[in-house]
């Protein structure tokens, strides 16, 4: 499948919330927190269409339990612990875009850096910029391996993380 790189759609917060109500009768007795991340959290950047959100759960019995839910909705598959960090992913297609969830604990490593990658590129529209830019730079060379357009952004991404830590020390 290609990766396909678009520019900023306003619409996007809109998507992560409706994809969040349509989780929530399935999760709210559990007290899930949701969190939109991923590129598509980010106003004026390009991303690929894909909703990315954590819904994060206080407790293991929590967790455990969203996981076996959400396995159980059919519009969802899941993808398990993909990378052993505690994140459960899943996926589904919603036509012109798709969603990415993960389910994890609210202190989950994963969660708490891509909302500080977030934040700190929605307080520096810069770095956001440099993103965007890099990001269609390893489109345009990745010829669909993924591996190699993930694996490009993993020194941007170490540096912002860094930058972010800076400005919290």
């Amino acid at each position: 499948m290609a990766i396909v790189v678009v520019p900023y759609d306003p619409e996007w917060p809109r998507l992560f919330n409706e994809v969040k109500a349509e989780l929530q009768p399935v999760l709210s007795d559990l007290a899930p927190v949701f969190h939109h991340v991923g590129s598509t959290s980010v106003p004026g950047l390009a991303a690929k269409p894909k909703i990315d959100l954590h819904a994060a759960f206080g407790n293991e019995d929590g967790l455990l339990t969203a996981i076996e839910r959400v396995k159980g909705l059919s519009a969802y598959a899941f993808h398990g612990d993909k990378y052993n960090d505690q994140s459960w992913t899943f996926t589904c297609g919603k036509g012109s875009y798709g969603a990415r969830l993960y389910l994890c604990s609210s202190d989950n490593r994963v969660l708490r850096d891509r909302t500080v990658f977030r934040d700190y590129l929605r307080a520096h529209p810069q770095r956001a910029k440099a993103y965007a830019a890099l990001k269609l730079r390893l489109m345009s060379q990745a010829n669909d391996d993924r591996a190699y357009y993930t694996g490009g952004k993993t020194d941007f991404v170490r540096e912002t993380l860094r930058l972010a830590a800076g400005e919290v020390d």
